[in-house]
């Protein structure tokens, strides 16, 4: 199972913890995780502005070059697959913006959204399945109790990004279950951290990622995962603190039993 991955560039840096432990756990799984060359930062924000071209072209590049591969495109961070996803369908239904990127761009074979842009946890639940993963588990996480934060990019809007229910997913809890700990339901899962304003109105972001820490806490929560590192972030510095907030993939790398080069396990932090 080969694809090509496009890490983004918060997952070069500060979010290296989600990177390295996908793609030991994708290693362990059997899936070839080809990183994109010379990929250029996806922007971060999805451009609403219809006219606004110059900050779609990034995503475009990855999606071409996946094209050029015949390959699935592989994302990881929340945002980026959020931007990568809405630009790839901008390019599917939208024939204006389409003729003027392919014009700007001089590609010799014009992209019109030929590439399937798949999320890690899509590639999990749908190419592997989480039956196959509770088989590989070689230390499951009996006893704990985790709460899945999704957050906003990964569900909405839903009719682009198709990713599960945006009133009520469940693809994370699947995805803890199958590792053997029990996963715990509370409000706020699928609402936003505030993580977008927490520079500009840190008041503002501290209470709504309390709210959904407090949440999670009440129903007994020792840990919250999440794929996005700007939730992660959030919730972190502006949360309770009362549990530990860790990207999924460190918890699938641990349960995997999967070994960083150094010798240690991948424990969440």
């Amino acid at each position: 199972m080969k694809f090509s991955y496009y890490p983004g560039c918060t997952l070069k840096t500060r979010a290296a913890e989600l990177d390295v432990a996908a793609r030991q756990a994708a290693e362990a799984l059997g899936v070839i995780m080809e990183e994109l060359p010379e990929w250029q930062c996806c922007g971060a924000v999805y451009p609403i502005a219809r006219d606004e071209l110059a900050t779609r072209l990034s995503a475009v590049r990855a999606l071409d070059g996946a094209k050029r591969l015949k390959n699935p495109l592989l994302t990881l961070c929340s945002a980026c697959h959020h931007v990568i996803k809405r630009v790839n369908n901008d390019m599917q239904t939208d024939d204006d913006m389409r003729a003027k990127v392919n014009s700007y761009m001089d590609l010799d074979d014009p992209y019109s959204g030929e590439t399937k842009v798949v999320h890690y946890l899509e590639m999990l639940r749908d190419e592997i399945g989480f039956d196959k993963i509770r088989e590989r588990v070689t230390q499951p996480m009996k006893g704990r109790r985790i709460s899945a934060y999704y957050g906003c990019m990964l569900l909405r809007p839903s009719t682009v990004m198709r990713f599960d229910n945006p009133e009520n997913p469940s693809i994370l809890e699947d995805f803890i279950a199958a590792l053997g700990a029990e996963p715990i339901r509370y409000p706020y899962r699928n609402e936003c951290c505030g993580g977008y304003i927490s520079i500009e109105a840190r008041d503002v972001a501290r209470e709504m990622s309390r709210k959904i820490m407090n949440s999670a806490v009440k129903r007994g929560a020792d840990t919250i995962i999440t794929a996005c590192p700007v939730c992660l972030y959030n919730l972190n510095e502006n949360g309770t603190g009362e549990v530990p907030v860790v990207y999924f993939t460190e918890l699938l790398a641990e349960s995997l039993g999967v070994k960083e080069p150094e010798g240690g396990l991948v424990h969440a932090r």
